[in-house]
């Protein structure tokens, strides 16, 4: 049976027809999603090339399940001796509990910032009470005992130190060639590294599980500790006027090679320091090289002449 004109479904407010005729009396129908050119790329029911998220404001999902939020459970992880990448709380927030947090972080060499709410919110969605604390995928190691061990197995200690190497992907081809090439501990500031993640983890190729990771509050003091303790320091640099083809530096001792940040190299009061200042020969045009490139041809130098020593 036809239903009447007041029983059919009435059509919605904001639907257009858009039939028309051409000049030559051709009917056209509307296209449908899936005769559009972009249906293959999105599908029926997905975005268009345009499509522009809902809440444009909020923050991406938490990336990391290494994370940890609010001040009672950061709290208990450094009462614990959990090891944590950095802390980062709402600035200004001052109680007994953030005191002990900024106290236990500070003895565990732990870099604590003090941030904006709106930074807080960038890292998380979740209640986070103004503290954020990254969980570290590797532990660290203090130094003095590893150069300590070294001594006492009669090893000839090769370390390596890194002045403000920020770029994460850098440092785990870093961690690699150090692995590759025998470097027995990499040494990092605990303020202003790159920090040791997922990412790091990858690119390291699992070296980073293998090789210790020093991470020191003062790389100044930590040279002069080096140095009292009979390990030469050298600078790799292009600064310097002693090119590391010649080899009038003796790599066969215990030895500790420094290298700079991406962006400025190694900071001039770490140079002035240094036993020696080394640079790479360079025949192009360009007259850098990626700081992780840089290390992997200077620990090479190192293996080469401990080989030839044997």
């Amino acid at each position: 049976m036809e239903k009447s004109p007041d029983e059919r479904p009435s059509r919605p407010l904001n639907e257009q027809r858009r039939t028309f005729y051409d000049e030559n009396g051709t009917r056209h129908e509307p296209r449908r999603d899936r005769d559009r050119p972009d249906a293959a790329r999105t599908g029926n029911s997905g975005p268009k090339p345009d499509y522009k998220p809902r809440y444009p404001h909020r923050p991406a999902a938490d990336r990391s399940i290494d994370m940890l939020f609010g001040l009672r459970p950061i709290q208990e992880a450094l009462s614990a001796g959990r090891t944590l990448e950095k802390i980062y709380l709402l600035r200004g927030t001052k109680n007994s509990i953030t005191q002990e947090i900024t106290e236990l972080a500070k003895a565990a060499t732990i870099p604590v910032s003090l941030v904006p709410l709106e930074k807080l919110n960038d890292l998380t969605r979740k209640n986070h009470q103004g503290a954020v604390a990254f969980v570290s995928p590797i532990d660290y190691a203090p130094l003095d005992s590893i150069l300590a061990g070294l001594f006492e197995a009669g090893k000839t200690p090769l370390l390596l130190l890194l002045d403000r190497v920020t770029d994460v992907r850098n440092f785990g081809a870093i961690a690699r060639n150090a692995e590759c090439l025998g470097v027995h501990a990499i040494v990092v500031p605990s303020r202003g590294a790159a920090q040791i993640n997922g990412d790091a983890l990858k690119t390291s190729a699992g070296a980073l599980n293998l090789i210790p990771v020093c991470r020191e509050p003062n790389l100044k003091e930590t040279i002069t500790f080096l140095q009292q303790s009979g390990v030469q320091v050298v600078a790799c640099t292009e600064k310097a006027d002693t090119s590391l083809e010649t080899a009038s530096v003796d790599f066969t001792g215990p030895v500790a090679v420094l290298m700079g940040s991406e962006e400025d190299g190694i900071s001039p009061e770490y140079l002035r320091l240094a036993d020696y200042k080394v640079r790479i020969p360079m025949a192009g045009q360009i007259g850098s090289l990626n700081v992780s490139v840089a290390s992997g041809i200077m620990l090479f130098e190192v293996l080469r002449q401990r080989l030839q020593s044997k």
